[in-house]
């Protein structure tokens, strides 16, 4: 019965940010990877993951599994059934000294398992005027465990004016999710050179600023 919930429940989460949001997902010209892989993206929100999980083909949502703090999704019944039950999130806990178990053997078991990812390289919401916050390494650590999965770049526009931090209730308005071509890391590669190569492809994705010129 709570399995049979938890489906109804992830089809009108899927329903519900199409209606509030008018989703549209802009794709990259290779496509999606057929073979799991690691979708990184930008993070202002606690809907972030849903909105991506929601554009993704069904045949790859019910195989894609959000990162996400165990702290949030684990703080009530309600959260955790939807962080646990609905989304089958791969819930980290972000406290060094309180953990019970490493995030990158729990990353690097979902692939293992045949699941995707989706993942949030700044590591928390970003609520500042910058495009995007400083890159945590767990990105770098999962894929030099996995080098041969693929990551895929995700910008996604518009989210954090529909749920505005302190915000209850969603502000209809049109949000993209852009997918970027699949990046690998390559044999050898510096850590911070890695993750500089990931910013500037998620970069790539985000729209242009008015007035910039380009």
């Amino acid at each position: 019965m709570k399995a049979l919930v938890a489906k109804v429940a992830a089809a009108a989460f899927v329903l519900f940010a199409r209606a509030i949001t008018a989703v549209r997902a802009i794709w990259s010209e290779e496509g999606l990877p057929a073979k799991p892989c690691v979708y990184f993206a930008n993070h202002s929100s606690h809907g972030d993951f849903v909105l991506v999980w929601a554009v993704l083909p069904p045949r790859l949502r019910h195989r894609t599994r959000p990162v996400a703090g165990a702290e949030y999704w684990l703080k009530s019944h309600t959260n955790a059934f939807i962080g646990r039950d609905v989304f089958n999130a791969v819930l980290i806990e972000r406290d060094r000294e309180k953990r019970t178990q490493d995030p990158i053997a729990l990353m690097v078991s979902a692939i293992d398992d045949g699941s995707s990812l989706i993942l949030f390289p700044e590591g928390t919401r970003n609520q500042t005027e910058e495009r995007l916050l400083p890159f945590k390494s767990g990105i770098f650590h999962l894929v030099d465990q996995r080098p041969e999965v693929d990551l895929v770049p995700v910008w996604i526009n518009n989210l954090n004016r529909v749920m505005p931090k302190g915000e209850i209730v969603p502000i209809p308005l049109i949000c993209t999710v852009t997918f970027g071509n699949a990046l690998r890391i390559a044999p050898g590669e510096d850590k911070e050179v890695f993750l500089d190569r990931m910013r500037v492809a998620l970069l790539a994705l985000a729209p242009k600023p008015v007035g910039s010129g380009e």
